[in-house]
């Protein structure tokens, strides 16, 4: 298995797609821009075929059938090796608890719910001290800034990322709780009826 800091973002939602069952790459793309996943990571058709054909030289998935329909190109299925599945959920642990990489934690935040309640639970712990650590920060700045008359239009931006940092703890003390307490549905079995995928027709055009 691939080290974890070797998958892109997308290679990471791609393996994650690929959860929900064998899919080609155009199917990928099509079901990633229907969830409006393109706020997290750019959707390109050449750049998702590249990423896949990659993921597969390096064992996390196999291609398991090649269809044709009518004049249409070729299309490749692939399925999510086992290798592929643990590099997810090794990606997602590693970008989780973090605070410098505000991509990546989206993109960990949008594929956590394949990890455990309890996993997601300590990961969100981890974030909340350097989060801690970094609202002090910017507040002992703040202080000594103004004990030394720093005119105030040279402060808005440490000001904005405190105000910033307050919000991001209260929102994740609320996730928290809401994992923590079991309040939160989590993971497949707690969606309230069986989801199917959006699945793409064949009849759209490559």
């Amino acid at each position: 298995m691939p080290e974890p800091a070797r998958l892109t973002p997308l290679a990471v939602m791609l393996l994650a797609t690929l959860r929900e069952g064998d899919m080609h790459p155009y199917e990928m793309l099509r079901l990633l821009r229907d969830r409006r996943d393109d706020r997290l990571v750019p959707l390109q058709k050449g750049t998702i075929y590249h990423t896949i054909a990659r993921l597969e030289r390096e064992g996390l998935v196999a291609e398991v059938g090649v269809d044709r329909d009518g004049n249409r190109p070729e299309r490749t299925t692939y399925r999510l090796l086992d290798a592929g599945r643990d590099a997810v959920d090794a990606w997602v642990r590693v970008e989780l608890p973090q605070i410098d990489r505000p991509g990546d934690f989206r993109v960990a935040l949008a594929e956590a719910h394949n990890l455990d309640r309890d996993d997601v639970v300590a990961l969100l712990d981890q974030r909340r001290e350097l989060l801690l650590a970094s609202r002090e920060l910017h507040r002992e700045g703040l202080s000594r800034a103004r004990d030394r008359a720093v005119p105030h239009q040279f402060m808005i931006e440490v000001e904005r990322q405190a105000v910033l940092l307050d919000a991001e703890l209260a929102w994740q003390d609320s996730l928290r709780h809401g994992l923590a307490t079991g309040t939160l549905p989590w993971g497949v079995d707690g969606l309230p009826h069986h989801h199917e995928r959006l699945h793409v027709s064949k009849e759209t055009p490559e």
